[in-house]
């Protein structure tokens, strides 16, 4: 390899790391890769690097084999103890109990099967962005050559349109500009060049760098590759990506705490029953152990899991309606305790569309409105519409736009687009807000000569001639260097004026602390034989027209969104690749908090991670990151113990929408990687979907509250009624037979009814439950307590009555099983209102799905009572109206205790108010 000499050594090190190229002068490069420009690399040299490097693609993560993935859903304590259920109600001859805790093992099985892993996806994803062609030079040759051949050194040829094929160090740029939206986060399109930059630079600022799956949007150039596959950046975030750990939802750990603890208690009170009844009670071993393992059985929710995934599948129909597409059902519950959201700024908060906002003449400021690239949209002077007639230098300064503008506005459908450079697009857009119509001007102007864009001289300039034999000159770029060229200005009447340059200045800098991107325009008439436009007929002789701002606007819901996010104690911090400036100015317009304070990639990296975990609960806004500083800091704030929501649209979105609790990409204009390696899609991309999307979430976790409120207390009142005729040589008021007969038509209904419920009042102004919330709380323990004595006096009650009254055992029984069925439906109708009175009009009504499902269990208790043969099967006789009348009367006397024990503690806890703590939680 050649080596440089050492007075270039000193001044421009070899980089030791391949990103530090960028640091480098273009020949300096060039001598490193030993490659001559002109001719490029032999065939022999590429055969030797391409075997050193390997192809230019990326490669596929290993995969879990589909009979492994599938046989993993079984993996969970909950599961193995329904197995062990199946298969001893199958030792009971109770086959219709084992149908269907089988057809809820395999359903949870299936469902978890086809949602789980998609996120590994995000690496196919990748892969397809790579160029699949490149134009090269190569012996001296220009070839058309695959993408995925490419080695470092091959010198790569670009033009607009082009997809970057390989991280690339430019050479020679012509007008160039690269969209890079999908690494930096950035809505315009990068200016480049071939000057060496600090080594300090961010990804953004790395101008004179082509990255891979970047899109060339104007322009040619020539560039020398210097990173392939893996070590390109987009491989290096695919790596980053592959290593990112995908934490478990918070309601999947609480899930598995209570598993091993339901699991733990149903085992040890079994072996205690058994032991006691045999050795103390000398019931036969045979009788005792069928006797526990019915009531093992019957203490199990086996219609929990099938429960959760409903209500988890009703949630998915329900954000469907809401534009929010759901990858994975656990992530549903997720977002009903997200605590903090971290969004891109670029097409989430903002529209990804460039617009005109600021336009400044000689002495008056004009504010820009409008939507997108849509020509349509009002000029307002101090808050104030303006007649743009009236103002003959505005309607000048809109001729200079469009004229002065290579792209073009198509509608295509009900949507505008550009084609060409955004930021042209939107000065179209502000010429047509200004009256004037680009095709006409350009019908009447025609445009005879140019002098393209160039990053060394930082302007545009166009010559024009019209049918009157008129020319003029309209030139735009940078403010400091137009301003350089001008000798006057154009008044607001349109008179010609000395120049004020402190002013512009001024005016400039103004429109720049906004985060808007600032260009000037201005003009010369030259003669109708002036055919030809060279640098000089620029220089000195020009009248400036004005200065116009321009931003990537916030999308107008989003102000309203963040502030019912923030109603509902969810923090919302900005992170995106942008300039700390335009995402100050776009956190101002969307009310996020702290709007002052922003850190830069650059304060990231030189902050520990203890100070940086300080300073998160105080900024809310991050600007030049990377991929790397978007994942540390969602990682920083889940070791917080918020659970976090990420939403982006870009590749350096990826890893830390894999790494979040709740991963949130954008299905319109996001790239394919970052949707899969998203939880949610947002079909139309926009940030107030997430707010709804929220509140389904919040939803459907109280609805899984309302289930277990209901099944555990329940459970444990059919429970206690065996073991305490068990303990005390009792009768027993149910058998087991009965009590699995119960539980299985009761959890197939009552139970699923919950997962239907309605949103509950007030549910956005709720702060999130904390990430480590146990699923069983202290007020749930005391409800199945309270309910377990209620269902144990009710049941023992209505039996010693039967008895008394020379009932037959078998009748006493039949009026002890639906006197449970009755107590349970009451207590359906205080489950539902957890925050609330059950004492209202609203409340008793209920839902359609309530009153299907109590018709469905009414339906079946009448069946097993009345019908002869189903009355050989459960030991069952016909009940008579009186005592039908006194076993709803027992449920309305649970219900009316529960209720005014639970108003009693509404007020205890919270005087005067009812609070959403007050109910029994879980």
């Amino acid at each position: 390899m050649n080596r440089p000499s050492d007075a270039s050594q000193e001044q421009h090190p070899i980089p030791t790391d391949a990103l530090a190229w960028y640091t480098l002068p273009a020949e300096q490069v060039l001598n490193l890769l030993e490659v001559n420009e002109q001719a490029g690399l032999s065939a022999a040299q590429v055969q030797a690097r391409l075997e050193r490097t390997g192809f230019n693609r990326l490669p596929e993560s290993a995969r879990r084999p589909a009979w492994l993935r599938f046989l993993l859903q079984f993996h969970n304590i909950l599961i193995y103890v329904l197995l062990a259920s199946a298969a001893l109600t199958a030792m009971l001859q109770h086959l219709w109990d084992t149908v269907v805790i089988v057809a809820v093992v395999l359903a949870n099985a299936v469902i978890g099967y086809v949602q789980e892993g998609k996120a590994e996806q995000a690496m196919d994803a990748i892969r397809q962005m790579l160029a699949p062609c490149a134009a090269v030079i190569r012996a001296g040759q220009r070839l058309g050559v695959a993408g995925e051949v490419l080695v470092p050194g091959d010198i790569v040829l670009l033009e607009a349109g082009d997809k970057v094929p390989a991280d690339l160090r430019l050479l020679h740029a012509n007008r160039l500009q690269i969209q890079e939206a999908i690494l930096t986060g950035e809505s315009a399109p990068v200016e480049k060049h071939i000057q060496p930059v600090r080594l300090a630079a961010p990804l953004g600022d790395r101008a004179c760098m082509a990255f891979s799956g970047t899109l060339v949007t104007c322009g040619q150039a020539t560039g020398v590759v210097v990173a392939t596959g893996t070590s390109a950046e987009i491989g290096r975030i695919s790596n980053l990506l592959s290593g990112v750990e995908t934490l478990t939802t918070p309601l999947v750990q609480q899930m598995n705490v209570f598993a091993r603890w339901l699991t733990l208690l149903i085992l040890s009170v079994a072996g205690l029953l058994l032991i006691y009844g045999h050795f103390v009670r000398h019931y036969p071993f045979t009788e005792i152990f069928m006797v526990v393992v019915g009531l093992s059985v019957a203490a199990i929710p086996e219609g929990l899991p099938a429960v959760l995934t409903i209500s988890l599948a009703v949630g998915v129909r329900a954000m469907a309606r809401r534009n929010a597409i759901v990858r994975r059902l656990p992530a549903i519950e997720t977002l009903g305790s997200v605590s903090v959201i971290c969004t891109d700024k670029t097409g989430t908060l903002t529209r990804n569309e460039m617009m005109v906002a600021s336009v400044v003449i000689s002495d008056l400021t004009f504010t820009v409105d409008g939507a997108g690239y849509q020509p349509t949209g009002n000029m307002n002077l101090a808050d104030q519409l303006i007649d743009t007639a009236n103002h003959p230098t505005l309607a000048q300064l809109g001729r200079a736009a469009s004229l002065c503008n290579d792209a073009m506005l198509r509608q295509h459908e009900q949507a505008w687009k550009v084609e060409g450079d955004p930021m042209e697009g939107a000065l179209l857009v502000f010429s047509a807000k200004a009256g004037i119509n680009s095709e006409e001007e350009r019908g009447t102007w025609a445009r005879t000569d140019a002098i393209p864009f160039d990053a060394k001289h930082r302007f545009m300039a166009t010559l024009h001639h019209n049918h009157d034999r008129q020319a003029s000159i309209y030139v735009k770029g940078a403010p400091e260097q137009i301003l350089a060229m001008c000798t006057q200005q154009r008044g607001s009447a349109g008179a010609a004026e000395r120049l004020d340059a402190d002013y512009w200045h001024q005016q400039a800098n103004t429109i720049a602390s906004k985060g808007q991107r600032v260009l000037a325009f201005a003009i010369r008439s030259v003669p109708p034989e002036h055919t030809v436009l060279q640098l000089a007929d620029v220089q000195g002789t020009l009248t400036l027209l004005g200065l116009v701002g321009m931003i990537d606007p916030p999308r107008p819901e989003t102000i309203q969104a963040i502030e019912q996010c923030q109603a509902a104690g969810i923090a919302v911090k900005m992170i995106t690749g942008d300039h700390s400036g335009t995402a100050r100015a776009i956190g101002y317009q969307i009310g996020l908090q702290n709007p002052d304070r922003v850190l830069t990639g650059l304060d990231l990296d030189a902050m520990s991670d203890g100070v940086l975990k300080e300073a998160l609960k105080e900024v809310n806004i991050f600007a030049r990151t990377s991929p790397e500083h978007k994942l540390r800091l969602v990682t920083l704030l889940q070791s917080n113990g918020m659970t976090v929501a990420m939403t982006g649209d870009g590749v350096n979105d990826a890893p830390a929408l894999k790494r979040a609790d709740a991963g949130i990409a954008m299905g319109g204009k996001g790239s394919e990687a970052a949707k899969e390696a998203a939880d949610l899609v947002l079909a139309d991309d926009n940030f107030a979907s997430i707010v709804a999307a929220v509140r389904e979430g919040r939803t459907v976790y109280d609805n899984i509250k309302k289930v277990l409120s209901w099944t555990l207390p329940t459970n444990a009142g059919e429970t206690m009624t065996i073991i305490v005729a068990l303990l005390f040589g009792f009768t027993l008021p149910v058998t087991a037979i009965q009590i699995l007969w119960i539980n299985l038509i009761t959890a197939v209904t009552l139970g699923i009814a919950l997962a239907f419920e309605p949103t509950e009042e007030h549910s956005m102004r709720r702060p999130p439950r904390a990430r480590h919330e146990p699923l069983i709380s202290g007020a749930l323990v005391w409800h199945m307590v309270l309910v377990s004595i209620l269902f144990l006096c009710g049941v023992n009650g209505i039996f010693s009555y039967a008895l008394d009254r020379g009932y037959s055992v078998e009748l006493a029984r039949t009026l002890a099983v639906n006197t449970l069925v009755v107590m349970e439906i009451f207590h359906l109708f205080f489950i539902r209102n957890l925050y609330g009175t059950s004492f209202t009009w609203k409340a008793i009504r209920g839902t359609k799905v309530v009153w299907l499902t109590i018709a469905v269990v009414t339906v079946a208790q009448f069946a097993i009572t009345y019908v002869p043969t189903l009355q050989k099967v459960f030991a069952t006789e016909a009940v008579s109206f009186m005592d039908g009348l006194l076993i709803i009367g027992i449920g309305m006397a649970f219900f009316a205790l529960i209720e005014i024990e639970k108003q009693i503690r509404l007020r205890l806890t919270e005087p005067g108010i009812e609070t959403p703590s007050a109910g029994p939680t879980v």
